[in-house]
């Protein structure tokens, strides 16, 4: 299963920008000669998103949810994507499938900083009503 990722907040320097650049490069050759390398997908949307780069982090997020349509952190992350991208409406249906596939980590969704704008917006009080009435069985 993908980890869950976080737009970094601590500037990067020179040299790590460079080092990022040369690893998305890598990662964007790999993931043309194997469409379906999926983890090679997962890293280099973690390096878009580390160095700011919105638009392509949510390509590759689309393109998860193609290859691993069943895997809650591939929906949350698309979700987040979504949201960085302004997308809202996007954001909460993304999210609100990943809730439905297992997605549980409500106190990192409360606070994930990528899911700031998306928090503030009107429909995500749907996606509040729906963990609120969620219980918890236990077996």
């Amino acid at each position: 299963m993908p980890r869950k990722r976080s737009v970094k907040s601590k500037k990067l320097g020179r040299g790590e920008l460079r080092d990022l650049d040369v690893s998305i490069s890598f990662l964007e050759g790999v993931a043309r000669r194997d469409p379906r390398f999926v983890e090679a997908w997962q890293i280099l949307g973690d390096y878009y998103a580390l160095r700011g780069r919105h638009s392509q982090s949510l390509k590759v997020d689309q393109r998860l949810s193609e290859l691993e349509p069943c895997n809650p952190v591939v929906f949350y992350n698309l979700a987040c994507s979504y949201s960085l991208n302004r997308a809202l409406d996007e954001a909460v249906v993304a999210l609100d499938k990943a809730i439905s596939l297992g997605y549980r980590d409500f106190r990192w969704l409360a606070k994930d900083p990528d899911l700031r704008r998306l928090r503030k917006h009107p429909l995500f009080r749907t996606i509040e009503d729906k963990i609120r009435k969620m219980t918890i069985t236990v077996a």
